[in-house]
């Protein structure tokens, strides 16, 4: 593929952590390494987080000064937004918009914009949804929007495949038979991955005689099952009286945590670590045995493979994608619910308990089957069989859009005609002549530590922010 160059656009990115944040900042770093000129969109942090920052390796961002709402997603803004994303992508002479994540208002408005000034678009969706309460009603018809006329759609896990073909009606029907439907071949499932060097197992840690470590690391929060860790926590402590926790994460469900350590009298037995730093969070999982994730919905579940890459047995519930990420003999599935997590974890004891893991084969195979650059190389052909393909008219999209439904269809086909409108009177009253382009890059020979002749190394996100810069 020929270099390109790239606009990863989010509303989930650093000095926020979490899997999306990392995902794009990973792809794009060995994007980079790999040729691509990759920037990143996303909204400022107050209260001096706005404009533009550099990140190692030379990842330049841009953070618009939109302010979250919640959960770090900001309200859609759809044509307010145009401004910036019209000066960016111009100045910065982007080819392909890559979007992640199905709550990034930012994510869904770059697709929507960049039809008018001929980029062609790439999302990524990392997360699963219902379909039953009103806010994943509105946030499906909201994708189903924005996916009406997208280029390709990468999804991280199989299950998340079809939870976002459904979702967002990537399908077709084939024939005349309307119950005979095809999902449309530009829908990709790339998996999630790791770098494995920075996982590695502590050799020099060895569990005090007869105890066993179950670690959990986890947003404290309903979606991630911590009712299932309370109900099963004080029974697995008196079954098992070799088992300690140690828990680390924040959230809401924390205060209910408190609540059971206090009533069973497990102060000694269960260890709460508050918020783990991201540099922090492999010297938390070598500390122990067992890991245990309760969640009731994964896509892909990332913190699963970090655990299981030091060398931890996993103990986890079987949704979403859990199944596809690690081989059967190296985790323990459960149901979602306590008495079925309470067998799981008698497996995982006894396992451990009889050296039946290995965690430096355990790492071995974890590293085996995932990889950054195995990753990078599957996006781009997914870019390439984009950029190749043929574009979509405006009178293509407004019939596409129409199909969206009797009351939505007309609503979204409006905001088309109403965005191209005002394309127009930008044009006009900010003519492109007048746009500051970017005429000089980062030198690659900057990169020359990175390169895998002298070194092969990528920091992390954790190690990036502490380099960010105003540009």
């Amino acid at each position: 593929m020929h270099p390109t160059n790239i606009a990863m656009i989010s509303d989930f990115f650093h000095p926020n952590v979490g899997g999306v944040e990392n995902h794009i900042y990973m792809l794009s770093s060995y994007l980079i390494r790999r040729g691509h000129k990759v920037i990143v969109i996303t909204h400022s942090h107050p209260p001096d987080r706005v404009g533009v920052r550099w990140l190692l390796p030379c990842l330049k961002v841009y953070y618009i000064p939109f302010p979250a709402i919640a959960s770090s997603a900001t309200l859609p803004n759809f044509f307010t937004f145009m401004p910036y994303f019209r000066n960016i992508v111009l100045r910065e002479h982007i080819s392909l918009i890559h979007a992640h994540a199905s709550l990034s208002s930012l994510g869904h408005e770059g697709i929507l914009h960049a039809h008018l000034f001929g980029i062609r678009t790439v999302f990524t969706d990392h997360s699963l949804f219902g379909f039953a309460d009103a806010a994943s009603i509105l946030t499906n018809k909201l994708l189903a929007g924005t996916l009406r006329n997208v280029d390709a759609v990468i999804c991280v896990s199989h299950t998340g495949r079809e939870n976002t073909v459904l979702r967002g009606e990537l399908y077709h029907q084939v024939g005349d038979d309307p119950k005979s439907i095809m999902v449309n071949d530009n829908v990709y499932v790339i998996p999630n991955t790791l770098v494995a060097d920075q996982f590695q197992p502590d050799p020099d840690f060895v569990e005090p005689p007869g105890q066993i470590t179950i670690v959990v690391l986890a947003r404290l929060a309903y979606r991630k099952g911590i009712d299932l860790l309370v109900a099963t926590a004080p029974r697995i402590c008196e079954a098992f009286p070799q088992v300690k926790f140690r828990i680390g994460g924040d959230g809401p469900k924390l205060i209910e945590l408190l609540q059971m350590r206090e009533k069973y009298r497990l102060q000694d037995r269960i260890e709460l670590l508050g918020p783990v730093r991201p540099t922090d969070v492999r010297s938390v999982l070598t500390k122990g045995s067992i890991f245990m994730n309760t969640s009731l919905t994964e896509s892909f579940g990332i913190a699963m493979l970090e655990a299981a890459c030091a060398g931890l047995y996993v103990v986890s519930t079987r949704v979403g994608g859990v199944p596809e990420i690690l081989p059967q003999d190296m985790i323990s599935f459960a149901n979602p619910d306590a008495d079925d997590v309470f067998r799981a974890i008698e497996e995982a004891v006894k396992i451990v308990s009889m050296g039946r893991h290995d965690p430096l084969r355990a790492h071995a195979r974890v590293k085996s089957f995932y990889d950054w650059g195995a990753v990078t190389e599957r996006t781009e052909r997914v870019y390439d069989s984009v950029l190749k393909s043929e574009s979509r008219s405006l009178q293509e999209r407004m019939h596409r859009t129409m199909q969206l439904g009797l009351f939505a269809g007309p609503i979204y086909t409006t905001i088309l005609i109403v965005e191209c409108i005002f394309f127009l009177f930008l044009e006009h009253f900010w003519p492109r002549e007048d746009i500051d382009y970017v005429t000089q890059h980062w030198d690659d020979r900057n990169l020359t530590k990175f390169d895998s002749g002298q070194a092969d190394y990528m920091p992390s996100v954790a190690e990036a922010q502490d380099t960010s810069r105003p540009a």
